[in-house]
């Protein structure tokens, strides 16, 4: 191969040499660079055979071996965490930063269930009046609504406030002991003379229970009891009014109810899917010697696919009364396996340090030493 330049045997880093330049400014790198550009190249055959490759080449399959060691980590991370990170800042990188699971997601996912329920939620619950005619018993919800601006179907009413008055007000008044006599039984005690609200003194809980049921049962079978019935916001109420007044009741839109997008999210700032999650490049000189292990083995993979590709121009190469065939296609297939074998084998490191494995882990270690100490001889104690 003319003019195909040859590892010199040695190299010298300096930064700039890297593609990208990501960590170019750690010591460690710097150190590690020329060392690794060593055992690839010895590992590839050097010196007892050519290597069609620079130092530069050394660099680049170095750098990004790094960029794929924190992209796995760290594409990990987010990914066991991401139910904690959606929705928080994006201001600074979570990289070496400790996680704490939150219930945030959670319960924002569980705002509609309150919204449904009228105790809560994330959608406007709105306020409207309608006039009540007097002997008109039906009335048009809808067509208020476009009266008022509000797209037809848009609106969904939630509670309407036509009820008689509460039967505990009717129970506490002056002259709601009187029937039973409790008037003459808090007299014989001195009490007679007190506000009527010392006539709950000397009475169980159940008996205002009962009197309040009483009274709600009068009025729903010896009178017309407040009552309404709404289909498709057509409202229908009962007894019909006798004179004119006025209903108020509270609502929703459906488009504020429908509208997938989180107030307040739209933009930058916020996380919002993986691909907002605030990771940087790892800093090299953090990684550990495990790390930095797969680190090597990765950049030796791929500078056997750069080799094997720059190979692969001259599949054979003529030589004094016969011709050499290069092994471009073994390299190329062995790098594949191995790059392959080696995110492999990191992603089932990266798994069986999960949460769910390791707590996994500690129950096993808690069954087996409580089965070992059960072994132990129970001692017997004579008082």
């Amino acid at each position: 191969m003319p003019n195909t330049p040859i590892w010199p045997g040695s190299s010298s880093f300096f930064p700039g040499d890297t593609p990208f330049g990501f960590y170019d400014s750690d010591i460690d790198f710097q150190i590690d660079a020329d060392r690794v550009s060593v055992f690839c190249a010895r590992r590839l055959g050097y010196p007892l055979t050519d290597i069609e490759l620079q130092d530069i080449n050394f660099y680049a399959a170095f750098e990004e071996a790094i960029t794929t060691y924190g992209n796995e980590v760290y594409a990990y991370q987010a990914a066991q965490n991401y139910l904690s990170l959606e929705g928080s800042e994006t201001g600074s990188a979570l990289n070496y930063k400790l996680h704490q699971p939150n219930m945030g997601t959670i319960i924002r996912m569980s705002e509609q269930y309150g919204t449904e329920a009228g105790v809560g939620g994330n959608v406007t619950w709105r306020t409207g009046s309608l006039a009540l005619s007097q002997s008109i018993q039906k009335y048009d919800m809808e067509q208020w609504a476009i009266e008022q601006g509000i797209v037809a179907g848009d609106m969904e009413v939630k509670r309407i406030f036509y009820e008689s008055v509460p039967p505990m007000v009717r129970y506490f008044d002056p002259y709601a002991g009187t029937g039973t006599d409790i008037q003459g039984l808090l007299s014989s005690f001195g009490f007679g003379s007190y506000s009527p609200g010392i006539n709950f003194m000397l009475m169980p809980i159940n008996y205002d229970l009962q009197k309040i049921q009483a009274i709600e049962f009068n009025d729903q079978v010896r009178k017309s009891n407040y009552s309404f019935e709404l289909i498709n916001n057509q409202l229908k109420i009962f007894p019909i009014p006798y004179r004119d007044g006025t209903l108020h009741f509270e609502y929703i839109l459906k488009s504020d109810r429908n509208n997938p997008v989180v107030s307040g999210s739209m933009g930058t700032g916020v996380i919002t899917d993986i691909s907002t999650v605030p990771y940087t490049n790892p800093t090299y000189s953090f990684i550990n010697s495990i790390g930095r292990q797969w680190i090597f083995e990765y950049t030796l993979a791929l500078c056997k696919e750069m080799l094997g590709y720059v190979r692969g121009k001259y599949t054979t190469v003529p030589i004094p009364g016969a011709e050499v065939t290069l092994n471009h296609s073994d390299l190329i297939s062995a790098a594949t396996a191995e790059k392959i074998a080696l995110l492999e084998r990191l992603r089932a490191y990266l798994d069986d340090t999960s949460r769910n494995k390791l707590l996994e882990k500690r129950a096993q270690e808690s069954d087996n030493r409580q089965k070992e100490l059960n072994n132990v001889p129970f001692t017997i104690y004579i008082a």
